[in-house]
This record gives structure tokens, C-alpha cells and sequence, in this order.
């Protein structure tokens, strides 16, 4: 009798051992990303059939924000994010202690200054214009005004600029920080407002068409500001994410960029 509770327990032991196995060994296989709608989720959508060919299930779920995309891979809840840069993610760690890298670059977004109440830039005079007001990217919108003249930083503010940064502000203009979401719905509201791509493109901006001011390719922001995939430290050099950030590197990805954002959204090698 005692042997053969021994004998059924060791089969019991062994199913599980090897159930557990397979689950993994799915797991493995599949890639959890969360992404920002545009161009992210679609970037992610065109690279599914690629992973496929790979071995891999991609799953991308859409977020409209710049927050829970970081909090849920923290969380171990999905593998990897696509929706910010750098500068960005750095500042995210160091506010909200987490420990996220970067597995790779992907992608660059010109930002820009888009009309709202005005359509002129000769109506700069005394103008309200709309930044985002998270750390990264509002030091962004500022750099861009600076680099063209119409207000001047203090030496040294880089990425942390703000408009208390300001020292020189011969055009009166009025910065207006807003979550970086919300100013597409606020253009009617101001004179012009500075969009990270991926919400410009949202609504129906590009760039190229609509953009009053833009980043020049030649800047350094090409290269500060690049779009990454984003991992849990540890995790970055798992096979699934190299064949995620390979695949995403890709010609074919590429040329779908090239062919699809009219320069809204530029491969970054």
C-alpha cells in the first residue's frame, strides 16, 4: 500500500513538474507591451507577423497616459513598454523608484509648435502657448522656444528646465504647462501649443503639414529623445525582448515608419 502512494504521488509530482514546465516554457514565448496608441501600437501591430515568424505571440494593450505604462511593467504585470524616451524614463526612476531600463531605441519624434487660437508666428507678441508640464518634455518645449529665439533659458537647465528657468522673455509670452495629453483638447484655448508627437499625430497633426516650429533632424534632441523599449532591470537581455527590439530594428518596420508618419516619426539606428 505505501508503495503504491509513493508511486502515485511521484506521478502527481512529475505532471506538475512538467505542466509547469510547458506553462513557462508559453510564457516564453509570448510578449506582454504596453504601448501608447499612436505610433506605438501601430509600430507594434505591423511587427506581430514578424514575431510570429520568430516563434512569438505579441499582445500590446493601449494606454493613453505616460504613467501606467511604467507602473504595470514595474509591476511584472506585462514584459515591456513603447511609448516614451529616454530622457523621460530616467526621470521616472528617479521620481518613482522604479527600476525600469532601456532595451533598445526604436524611433524619434520631432516635437513641434502647432496653432491654436493663432496660426502666425507673428503673433508671438504676448502669446499663450501650451507645454507639457512633465519635467523631460516641457524642458523640451522650452529648448525648442529657445532655439529659435523667442525666450532664453538659464545656462546649465538642460533637461530639468522649467519656465522658472526662464531669463529672457523679450516676446511676453506665457507658458502654459499642461499634462502632456490634454493639449490637443487645449489648443482652442491658447495661442499654439507644443505636442509630443504621438499625441500630435493623435489628432491628426503631422509635423511636416501643420507644425509651425519642429526639432531639426540635424539636433541633438534626434538623438536625446529617442523612443525605447522599456524593460524591468534584469530583463532586458531575455531572448523575447532581443527579438522584440530586433524585429522593431528591422528594414521592414522601417520602411512602414517611412512610408506611414510623413516624417512625424523618424527609425532611429
Amino acid at each position: 500500500m505505501k508503495k503504491k502512494v509513493i508511486a502515485l504521488f511521484s506521478a502527481v509530482t512529475l505532471t506538475a513538474a512538467l505542466l509547469t514546465g510547458c506553462g513557462s516554457g508559453s510564457d516564453d514565448k509570448t510578449i506582454t507591451v504596453a504601448a501608447n496608441a499612436t505610433p506605438h501600437a501601430e509600430i507594434l501591430e505591423q511587427a506581430k507577423p514578424l514575431l510570429e515568424a520568430k516563434g512569438y505571440t505579441l499582445e500590446i494593450k493601449v494606454f493613453s497616459d505616460y504613467v501606467q505604462p511604467n507602473n504595470v511593467v514595474e509591476a511584472g504585470d506585462f514584459d515591456a513598454n513603447y511609448f516614451q524616451h529616454a530622457p523621460y524614463l530616467e526621470r521616472f526612476n528617479k521620481e518613482q523608484g522604479t527600476h525600469l531600463v532601456n532595451a533598445g531605441g526604436i524611433h524619434y519624434e520631432p516635437f513641434g509648435l502647432y496653432p491654436g487660437k493663432s496660426s502666425d508666428l507673428a503673433d508671438m507678441e504676448g502669446a499663450s502657448i501650451a507645454v507639457p508640464n512633465d519635467t523631460t518634455n516641457e524642458a523640451r518645449a522650452l529648448v525648442l522656444l529657445q532655439d529659435n529665439g523667442y525666450l532664453t533659458l538659464k545656462e546649465g537647465a538642460g533637461l530639468t528646465a522649467t519656465k522658472l528657468d526662464i531669463v529672457d522673455n523679450p516676446y511676453n509670452i506665457e507658458i502654459v504647462e499642461i499634462e502632456a495629453a490634454q493639449i490637443p483638447r487645449t489648443l482652442q484655448d491658447v495661442n499654439f501649443g507644443i505636442m509630443n508627437g504621438n499625441y500630435a499625430m493623435e489628432a491628426g497633426y503631422t509635423v511636416t503639414e501643420n507644425a509651425l516650429l519642429a526639432e531639426s533632424a540635424e539636433s541633438d534632441a534626434t538623438t536625446t529623445y529617442v523612443n525605447v523599449i522599456a524593460v524591468k532591470e534584469g530583463n532586458e537581455n531575455s531572448a523575447k525582448i532581443k527579438a522584440l527590439v530586433e524585429v522593431l530594428k528591422s528594414d521592414e518596420i522601417r520602411e512602414y515608419i517611412n512610408n506611414t508618419y510623413n516624417g512625424g516619426v523618424v527609425p532611429f539606428q
